[in-house]
């Protein structure tokens, strides 16, 4: 008699499923049976779906591995107890804050969570890395002349123009604040550039520096030493409102602020100060408040380039949430250890918790 095929259950809305490329769902099934369950619950990043005892008992009991998203309900504790073959648990998007899974109670009974909200942060690196080419050339406020203005050739003055003075990557000091996912693929694009790299990002294990080649340091000197500065970190308590008046105020003349992360990290009456000074330029997908307001000076100031949260948003980086997924599932399947856990130290980091164990602890970011 043949082995039994492990069973993989997934539980999303319609959005999701039709978001899933054949050639991954393919994938799966070549190592387990699969089953699709359509679920419509509300679903949030800020919240967890609410109870609904209905969807919860069309979740499939005989599933070693359950893989949820957006329209599923919450993977609890009951939930696990209904379902004793679970060995993992696996999360598309959405449970940066472990809203969707109960995690704690999953450790509890050694199931694996993972999650590959981490798809986009591939789009979200290279958009970083364009913004920092942009910003070092003044391209915004050059577009603005071109465009606004209808100026009909480089402007004669360029010897005063910041792009002139510092407008080339190459071996650049570039500072990151934070170093999850985002941070690492960032520096993989940045390594043809020669250029020398400082985090800050109590979460990283210090072995990653030494893979990397970066030095880890003190958001101070970050902050001082960079001439691009990319904005990584998550919005957490500890992260709001961390780059202020003072922070700002350590960045060299010329440099350039690149932030892709969330607006709120920045206080943004400070930060238009310091544009409004010249001193430093920004690139900026995110903004507190969002959208821009259509009176919020950071519109018409000259050294600044903005974009309206589009980072992450590719159908890429939408259909990679999947096929991540599926690479997890392979590994796990095969007796592998998976990347992308959700551990005590990714908790930690996405909810603004000390570090567990401090900096060395395992787990991704």
């Amino acid at each position: 008699m043949a082995d039994r095929r492990p069973v993989v259950a997934l539980a999303f809305n319609q959005t999701v499923f039709d978001e899933i490329e054949e050639e991954h769902l393919a994938r799966l099934r070549d190592i387990a049976e699969v089953r699709q369950g359509l679920f419509e619950l509300p679903s949030s990043w800020d919240a967890p779906p609410p109870p609904d005892a209905a969807s919860e008992d069309r979740l499939v009991r005989g599933a070693e591995a359950l893989v949820v998203g957006h329209g599923a309900p919450r993977i609890t504790a009951a939930v696990m107890e209904r379902c004793p073959s679970l060995r993992l648990i696996g999360e598309l998007e959405g449970d940066r804050f472990a809203q969707r899974i109960e995690v704690e109670a999953a450790w509890q009974r050694g199931i694996r969570t993972v999650d590959t909200t981490n798809g986009t942060s591939y789009s979200v690196s290279e958009w970083a890395l364009a913004l920092a080419l942009i910003g070092l050339r003044s391209a915004g406020a050059l577009f603005r002349q071109l465009i606004l203005e209808r100026r009909e050739s480089f402007p004669p003055e360029y010897l005063e123009d910041r792009g002139y003075r510092s407008g080339e990557l190459s071996g650049k000091t570039v500072g990151l604040i934070g170093c999850g996912i985002i941070g690492r693929r960032l520096l993989e694009l940045l390594e043809p550039f020669g250029c020398t790299v400082y985090v800050h990002d109590p979460y990283v294990p210090r072995e990653l520096a030494d893979v990397y080649g970066f030095t880890s340091t003190g958001l101070d000197n970050v902050l001082t030493l960079a001439e691009v500065l990319f904005c990584l970190a998550p919005l957490t308590p500890a992260t709001r409102g961390m780059l202020g008046a003072r922070e700002l105020g350590l960045m060299q003349d010329d440099a350039v602020l690149v932030n892709v992360a969330r607006g709120a990290i920045v206080q943004t009456e400070a930060l238009i100060a310091e544009l409004r000074s010249g001193r430093i330029g920004a690139c900026l997908d995110v903004f507190e408040p969002e959208p821009i307001p259509a009176d919020s000076p950071v519109r018409d100031l000259p050294n600044v380039f903005i974009t309206p949260h589009i980072a992450g948003v590719t159908l890429a980086s939408r259909q990679r949430l999947f096929s991540l997924m599926v690479d997890e599932l392979e590994r796990f399947m095969a007796g592998h250890e998976t990347r992308y856990d959700l551990s005590p130290r990714t908790i930690a980091n996405r909810s603004g918790q000390a570090p567990p164990g401090g900096t060395d602890s395992s787990g991704p970011v």
